[in-house]
């Protein structure tokens, strides 16, 4: 099946989506949840040390490492919980918390797993009387399950270290998102020291089978999030490629049909992770945002082939199965506050925003940068969006220390060419240093937190 090019802008008159409250109510009880899991967490060396006394420098060592442990071990489970890919997780929380959550409490898993490691081998170093080295030696030789303990704090490590933000964008997608799953791997390597060492663990009990649960839980919702529900999804679609179509020189949209397509809980500015199965491509999935409001006929999605994955999908043909998972995201129409809304974007940040023109109400302004005039993709479409929309449209051509693209990213020049720009929710898709610069711009202008919306690449 071929779709038509023209098809893209040929279905403007939808109505633009309607905000909807944000889900306060559903983070507080996530939030009230987390608390008292973690409470629950701890119990048992509360309850551990009341009944007995930290009289000497080892046991309030040993006490500090195991209580950092318990903590450690919780919060890891919350990580593994928290990108399950949970449909009502999102729902509840929505992407952008989502992803602020689980980056912070990345760094508190990362403090704890140390935290823990270190302490209790101080413990009992003092306990023995020997050096923290020598301590460490005994530990890893005569204690059960202490090695693939060590072997998953390092690997938390190293998940951590390649979560800061600049090492992440250096790797491949690919490398970063397996070396991420890994954190899976860590979970059973230290499941098994828990209850072997774990002194409030290893004994029958009300800790050891609260901490169980946990476990369970935290199971039952990745295999959910993970696998029933993508099969679920697969199944009833069953998309497929129904056309490759070049848009330049290094930008390909591919247009995608299915089954029931108009059930698909799917809305413009949302992504899904696309596993196309195919030579060469059906070993990756890769996050991808929609390039055109849904349209219950087909979806569409426009890549910048800058790898070696995004090459081959140019030579991907009619016909070709794909496995989702999706879709994510709250950078939509629906999370507006304000009736008018401010769209800017750069480089391949032009597709989530070309796809919310179609579903914000009448009257937006768009901002579009680029280098150079043929790096402007998807323009006649923006151009016939913005006539039917009745949008404002800038283009905003050169290099970023030319003095048109200088003077627009400051307070004064946003303001003169948005005067109300406080009284617009604004969207932003693009580049680190794009997104980085308008937000700078749009805190000195006093515009609400809350009016800002940012793609969860961008987070």
């Amino acid at each position: 099946m071929t779709v038509p090019r023209e098809r893209a802008a040929s279905r403007l008159a939808a109505p633009a989506a309607r905000p909807v409250e944000h889900n306060n109510a559903g983070r507080f009880l996530i939030r009230t949840l987390f608390w008292g899991g973690l409470a629950l967490a701890v119990l048992p060396w509360w309850l551990g040390t009341k009944t007995g006394s930290i009289d000497t420098t080892a046991e309030l060592f040993q006490s500090a490492g195991r209580v950092t442990g318990l903590i450690a071990g919780y919060l890891l489970l919350v990580q593994v919980m928290l990108m399950s890919r949970l449909a009502v997780l999102e729902r509840w929380i929505g992407a952008r918390h989502l992803g602020l959550w689980h980056r912070e409490l990345g760094g508190a898993v990362l403090v704890m797993i140390l935290a823990h490691a270190a302490l209790i081998t101080v413990g009992y170093a003092y306990a023995d009387r020997v050096g923290f080295v020598g301590e460490l030696g005994t530990l890893l030789t005569e204690y059960e399950d202490m090695v693939t303990a060590f072997v998953a704090a390092g690997m938390m490590v190293c998940i951590g270290l390649l979560s800061i933000r600049a090492l992440r964008r250096a790797l491949p997608y690919e490398l970063w998102y397996f070396l991420h799953l890994s954190a899976y791997l860590a979970l059973l390597l230290g499941f098994a020291h828990q209850f072997s060492d774990g002194q409030e663990l290893f004994k029958p009990g009300f800790g050891r089978s609260a901490w169980i649960g946990f476990y369970v839980v935290a199971i039952a919702v990745v295999v959910v999030g993970r696998i029933v529900g993508p099969l679920a999804l697969n199944l009833r679609h069953r998309l497929r490629v129904a056309d490759v179509v070049t848009e330049g020189p290094d930008m390909v949209s591919v247009y995608i049909t299915g089954n029931r397509l108009d059930d698909l809980d799917a809305r413009a500015g949302q992504f899904f992770r696309w596993r196309f199965l195919a030579g060469g491509l059906w070993w990756q999935a890769h996050p991808f945002s929609l390039s055109a409001a849904p349209n219950g006929r087909w979806l569409r999605l426009t890549v910048k082939t800058v790898g070696d994955h995004t090459h081959r999908m140019r030579s991907m043909r009619p016909g070709t199965r794909i496995f989702v998972e999706g879709p994510w995201g709250d950078f939509t129409a629906s999370r507006r506050v304000r009736q008018r809304a401010l769209l800017i974007a750069a480089g391949s940040g032009i597709a989530p925003i070309r796809a919310l023109l179609e579903e914000l109400p009448p009257g937006a302004i768009v901002i579009y940068r680029a280098s150079k005039v043929h790096d402007l993709h998807l323009r006649h479409e923006l151009e016939q969006l913005s006539e039917l929309r009745h949008a404002q449209l800038w283009f905003v051509i050169g290099d970023r220390r030319d003095p048109g693209p200088r003077r627009l990213f400051t307070p004064g020049g946003m303001r003169e060419l948005v005067p109300d720009i406080a009284e617009r929710d604004v969207y932003l898709c693009g580049p680190d240093g794009l997104v980085e610069q308008s937000l700078q711009v749009l805190r000195r202008l006093r515009v609400p937190r809350r009016q800002v919306h940012l793609d969860p690449f961008e987070l």
